[in-house]
């Protein structure tokens, strides 16, 4: 007879599997460290779906028609969510997090007490399988909650499908990227309302103490943008600046932090508005915005900017592209030549561009454009590759050095912009050489 504990049984199975005799983690060899994460992961996923099903019905049994009956006060907590994390160590916040998973993706019954499927059964499921953590769920959940006020229970339907698809083994940060571009595709009006409540929310303060000056900011992604890309820009020139020359240990090394790299480029930003000096110290910094061709003619749709997730109005994607500083990259136009073979050995800006809309940055790693560089697949002396898309790649320089350092390969598949890169890892890393999905395509759901 099967058993709610089942999959978490198995899943401590796998564990003690994976782990083997070893007594202490000090033990364990490479690869049963990562069968070990791999294993633990799981373990804390089916976890969080027990969980959340328990912490539903805790919370159930606390509602507060019940009054001094309710099970949360009978122990001495004011709600379920605090006895939760009392009891689990968690903050109350992860608590009822935990709590609201459980309460969207648990069965129901309707005013006659007859029983009900969960109105979100593809979460429910991928939850208790261990496929989706309580963070990708909540986000999901949150996400399908909102759409149903704009498209019909069939899209939505869809879109739990391909979230509850595309989500495991991803990061909660490329879900969550993910979901903000499935929701201007679906609700493709809600965009330009969205970028209002953005651009009101937009603040900067300053202040001094203990001798300091603190400069807080929070930018909608219009004006972010430019802010983000000249920042980046000075910070990848001064890595260059590492790189080509400076012996990192001469007593002179420069061994400032990002943070504090970071710093001095707002100072470098503000001295430059104040004299008017050259930007050549920002490392060829630009802020790319795409949008389809149909979508800038008709004033529909919407736009992205290269390193910022949240979309934009066909409206303000128009009033950035007649500024300064930003190239519109139109998805369909001809352009320029974006193959040169054997003519040209380094990629030109228009190729870097048509790269950067491929991979969105660094294809590995997900790094924004700015900082990295246009690499060939096949070398160029070496193998004789030639210059075009399909033998380019976006690579920050450490994952450059990781992937011909460890043996990786690199596939393209496909053609020009909407092509997919795929990396195949080394057999000492795995043997079977599963292809991992990469750049753009890894996040974006029409991919």
């Amino acid at each position: 007879m099967s058993s709610t504990l089942d999959p978490l049984l198995e899943a401590t199975r796998r564990l003690q599997q994976a782990w083997g005799a070893a007594p202490t983690s000090a033990d364990l060899s490479r690869p049963q460290l990562l069968a070990v994460t791999e294993a633990l992961g799981l373990v804390k996923r089916i976890s969080e779906g027990l969980q959340s099903d328990v912490g539903s019905r805790i919370s159930y049994e606390s509602r507060p028609e019940l009054g001094p009956q309710s099970l949360a006060k009978q122990q001495g907590f004011r709600t379920a969510s605090q006895l939760i994390a009392t009891t689990t160590g968690a903050s109350t916040g992860e608590a009822a997090r935990l709590v609201k998973v459980g309460e969207a993706i648990a069965p129901r019954t309707n005013l006659l007490g007859e029983p009900r499927p969960s109105r979100f059964p593809l979460v429910q499921a991928a939850m208790h399988e261990g496929r989706l953590s309580a963070a990708a769920a909540s986000a999901i959940i949150v996400f399908l909650e909102r759409i149903r006020l704009t498209v019909d229970e069939t899209r939505t339907a869809e879109a739990e499908r391909v979230l509850t698809e595309r989500a495991p083994g991803l990061s909660h940060d490329d879900v969550r990227r993910m979901i903000t571009r499935l929701e201007a595709h679906l609700d493709p009006d809600g965009v330009a309302p969205r970028e209002d409540e953005l651009r009101a929310r937009a603040s900067l303060s300053m202040f001094e103490r203990e001798g300091m000056l603190h400069i807080s900011a929070t930018l909608d992604p219009a004006r972010g943008a430019p802010v983000k890309a000249a920042i980046q820009g000075f910070v990848s020139a001064e890595f260059a600046a590492k790189r080509d020359g400076r012996d990192r240990s001469a007593p002179e090394a420069d061994r400032r932090s990002v943070a504090a790299i970071q710093a001095d480029a707002l100072v470098h930003l503000a001295e430059h508005a104040l004299t008017c000096e050259s930007t050549a110290s920002l490392h060829g910094a630009t802020v790319v915005v795409r949008i389809g061709l149909d979508d800038l003619m008709n004033g529909t749709g919407h736009g992205l900017i290269d390193g910022i997730d949240q979309p934009v109005s066909a409206t303000t994607v128009r009033r950035m592209a007649a500024g300064g500083g930003v190239i519109p990259w139109v998805c369909g136009s001809k352009g320029e030549v974006l193959d040169w073979g054997r003519k040209q050995r380094f990629f030109t800006a228009a190729q870097r561009t048509a790269l950067a809309e491929r991979d969105g940055g660094c294809a590995f790693c997900g790094l924004p454009p700015g900082m990295t560089k246009a690499h060939h697949i096949e070398w160029w002396a070496r193998d004789h590759g030639g210059t075009d898309l399909e033998n380019g790649v976006l690579l920050c320089e450490t994952c450059h050095h990781l992937i011909h350092d460890n043996g990786w390969d690199i596939r393209i598949e496909g053609a020009g912009v909407r092509a997919k890169v795929w990396f195949l890892p080394p057999p000492s890393t795995d043997p079977l050489r599963t292809p991992r999905l990469g750049g753009r395509a890894r996040s974006e759901i029409l991919a």
